[in-house]
């Protein structure tokens, strides 16, 4: 039998948003010291949510559940309005760890329903960063915010406004799922207003780009990441309809090793939330299984960072 190859997808893993919102939490713990809360798992991974815990991050799904004077981080998905203004209310400190691309989304929204434009979200119902969208929508009477999962909702959708009706999108769906979404309520929306820029954030795209690469030249794929992270979970399901079968895990025990054990080349991504080391360790694990060698594939050419929040910035408390 040839020797296993293990190709390493480029660029993979952590983007700017989940480097910052992680970044965020410890900086927060190392100036306010332990514990800080944080509504919502900061990013969509078990590990780094269980490292953060054991650092001394409580995450909460409401912020009632938090108790006075403590400090409040918003996770890198973002919230409502209603939260933000419900932390506020309670005189409680926050820092705001959500990516700078959803906040773009945000601001999208927002100008719409200023504007009186109704408002067509693509996205996945009960996905954090949709209910946060979602709940940034203050239009009242005048405008009205509508949310389309799918091809199916998009031929259905009755909306008010037909001629001022304006679209955002999930920063972290599959772009060829989108582009068919689009192209569906532009036939019946012919004045839609899309975004001047996609609003799939360039990580997504990058790693998708990339697995449909990998996905031409390997015979299985591993997409390291978590069973909530939507964009972990797209990169599988793209993997699969480019023809190369995929699997999502977070460590190496998830993986069932006869699905591999006639295999000879092997892909391995990562979703923008899932750590380096888990992917080293994954690695590292099947190369000792299959008796492999280990080749990064394409280069990492992502430059992006995202600054830490200006109050953070200063010496921590003594």
């Amino acid at each position: 039998m040839d020797k296993v190859i293990i190709n390493l997808a480029n660029p993979r893993g952590f983007c700017a948003g989940v480097d910052r919102a992680i970044d965020i939490v410890n900086r927060a713990l190392e100036v306010y010291g332990r514990p800080i809360y944080v509504k919502h798992e900061v990013v969509h991974n078990r590990f780094v949510v269980q490292d953060l815990e054991n650092r001394g991050a409580i995450f909460v799904e409401e912020i009632d559940e938090i108790p006075d004077d403590s400090i409040v981080i918003f996770s890198a998905h973002g919230v409502s309005e209603k939260v933000e203004t419900e932390t506020k209310l309670r005189g409680l400190e926050f820092h705001d760890a959500t990516c700078p691309l959803v906040t773009k989304v945000h601001m999208e929204v927002i100008k719409h329903a200023k504007a009186g434009r109704d408002i067509i979200l693509i996205g996945h119902e009960g996905h954090p960063e949709v209910e946060g969208t979602m709940g940034r929508h203050t239009g009242g009477d005048i405008s009205k915010i509508y949310l389309v999962q799918d091809e199916m909702d998009a031929k259905s959708l009755e909306i008010d406004q037909p001629g001022s009706v304006a679209l955002v999108t999930q920063t972290t769906l599959s772009v060829d799922d989108t582009k068919a979404i689009i192209n569906q309520l532009k036939n019946r929306f012919p004045d839609l207003i899309t975004p001047k820029n996609d609003d799939i954030c360039y990580a997504t795209q990058n790693r998708q780009d990339a697995v449909k690469q990998l996905a031409l030249e390997n015979e299985f794929m591993i997409v390291v990441g978590s069973k909530n992270s939507s964009n972990s979970n797209r990169l599988k399901e793209l993997s699969d309809r480019c023809g190369c079968e995929a699997i999502l895990i977070d460590e190496f025990s998830d993986l069932d090793l006869e699905k591999i054990r006639n295999v000879n080349k092997i892909a391995i991504t990562a979703g923008a939330s899932a750590p380096e080391d888990r992917v080293q360790e994954i690695a590292l694990a099947l190369k000792d299984f299959t008796g492999g060698v280990i080749n990064e594939i394409g280069k990492d050419e992502e430059n992006i960072i995202f600054k830490m929040p200006p109050e953070l910035r200063r010496e921590p408390i003594k």
